[in-house]
């Protein structure tokens, strides 16, 4: 799948999602509860604003630096006896994941989630190979076993699915006879998945965060599934974004601490993992062999450039879960696993203008994201550098759009032109007009009236109504 989701066009998922009532109640559900957790969260902990700064600080001397942490990072991990390799591509890290494999003839692997590797195709990948692989988080598990369907939110993949609809998934393909509670749903998938783990050859997990002093990674789950998949697998081996690195376990409890009430509203999440390497001589579990695939996939390409702030994601989702835009259209209609603000960003830096031009406009610019980003990512700015560049530089924009703004502009220059036109707009769109709105407009105002009424141009001119006021002495 990797980051693409499906290939309807962009204005197409957009309408599914407008017309998706559930998800579209769900989304409003989620995003009021994760936003209120995250407010009494900030409140508990004080000083926000602070935090946030600090938050930026680090990331922004990491990025800055990150050719020393991570060489930092690669000799530390190979001191422990880990194995390290850096990906320039996709292909380069399925290649290497997949050898791995091929030597420990392994055919069950287990994976906690990762966003990483449903970036680069992973499980597609190793599938092809004849591997059987397992999602598991809950979530994930949910939707793989649904027909693969795709992660509609970065914490919170199965966000677009109910209770009901999640039992009957297990009910057609698990044979799950039992109701739909949560506890009795949860429990099957429990039941379902122990087995799994015991049964796996090898086990996969991303990475929240790599220490670079100490050559270790830090996972941050609330359901301990990443533990099994790294303690009971003789093989583990985690997938991580370049980026994904901070210098010292100091920086780590930073961060750490603000992914999680950022996410979820929590102090802490259940589980926060720290793991050095295979397990040494006395260890009672642990893999016997460990390897770190550290992904470039397009990202050494952002840093130094007017995007690189983008880099500082934590992907805690904060951004999406105050996001209008998300609230009424959903993950899905992004087109890419990464989806709101931070996937508008993202999206078209990984993934290129050609496939994401659309995502910078999806966006009303009113900066709740960036308020809410706990490491003060300046996301409705790049948004706009997004469409300047889509514009200017890429030559993306309609011949349409093009000949508009060459006549708005031609206009706007003109004061007698303008005067004209201003004048006579009443009249051309009068026959437009039905009740004082127009509901069914051409051209460029369509898609503006198939969701909401277009107000009747006013037939006096603010300078008109200025001027009239003026004689008639108003003060």
């Amino acid at each position: 799948m990797g980051m693409k989701i499906g290939d309807v066009e962009f204005f197409g998922r957009v309408d599914k999602g407008l017309k998706n009532d559930f998800m579209r109640n769900a989304v409003v559900s989620a995003q009021e509860r994760l936003k209120n957790a995250k407010s009494n969260a900030e409140k508990e902990l004080g000083d926000w604003e602070d935090w946030r700064e600090l938050s930026e600080e680090i990331r922004q001397h990491t990025l800055e630096n990150l050719d020393y942490y991570l060489e930092q990072l690669a000799t530390n991990v190979s001191a422990k006896g880990g194995h390290v390799f850096f990906a320039e591509t996709a292909e380069e890290a399925n290649e290497y994941i997949k050898e791995v494999i091929r030597k420990k003839e392994a055919k069950k692997i287990i994976k906690s989630k990762s966003m990483v590797t449903e970036e680069i195709s992973m499980n597609e990948a190793l599938e092809s190979m004849g591997c059987e692989v397992i999602e598991s988080d809950l979530g994930e598990y949910i939707l793989q076993i649904d027909d693969h369907d795709p992660p509609s939110h970065i914490v919170a993949p199965a966000l677009h699915k109910n209770k009901e609809q999640i039992r009957d998934t297990f009910h057609v393909k698990k044979g799950y006879q039992k109701s739909s509670k949560p506890e009795e749903l949860a429990l099957f998938a429990r039941e379902q998945l122990r087995q799994e783990f015991v049964n796996a050859d090898v086990g996969i997990t991303g990475c929240n965060f790599a220490v670079a002093e100490s050559g270790s990674i830090s996972l941050v789950t609330n359901e301990g599934n990443a533990r099994l998949a790294t303690s009971l697998p003789k093989t583990q081996i985690s997938v991580m974004g370049m980026e994904r690195i901070v210098p010292t376990w100091e920086e780590l409890e930073v961060l750490v601490s603000m992914l999680c009430r950022s996410a979820v509203g929590q102090k802490l999440t259940s589980y926060i993992t720290g793991l050095t390497g295979p397990k040494e001589e006395g260890d009672v579990d642990g893999p016997e062999e460990f390897h770190l695939v550290i992904v470039d996939n397009g990202r050494s390409n952002i840093l130094g450039t007017e995007f690189q702030s983008a880099l500082q994601c934590i992907r805690c989702a904060a951004c999406i879960n105050v996001c209008p835009i998300y609230r009424h259209i959903g993950g899905h209609s992004y087109g890419s696993i990464y989806p709101g603000p931070i996937g508008a960003v993202l999206s078209p830096l990984l993934g290129g203008y050609d496939e994401y031009k659309e995502l910078p406009y999806a966006s009303s610019l009113c900066a709740a994201c960036t308020d809410a980003c706990p490491v003060k990512i300046p996301l409705h700015e790049l948004l706009v550098k997004h469409r300047r560049n889509i514009v200017e530089e890429q030559g993306k924009a309609s011949f349409g759009e093009k000949l508009a703004m060459k006549g708005f502009a031609m206009a706007a220059s003109s004061p007698k032109i303008y005067n004209m036109g201003s004048k006579m707009a009443p009249q051309m769109m009068s026959p437009l007009v039905k009740d004082g709105k127009i509901s069914k407009g051409p051209g460029p105002v369509k898609p503006w009236t198939d969701i909401r009424d277009f107000p009747e141009p006013s037939k006096e001119s603010f300078r008109e109504w200025f001027k009239n006021r003026e004689k008639g002495g108003e003060k």
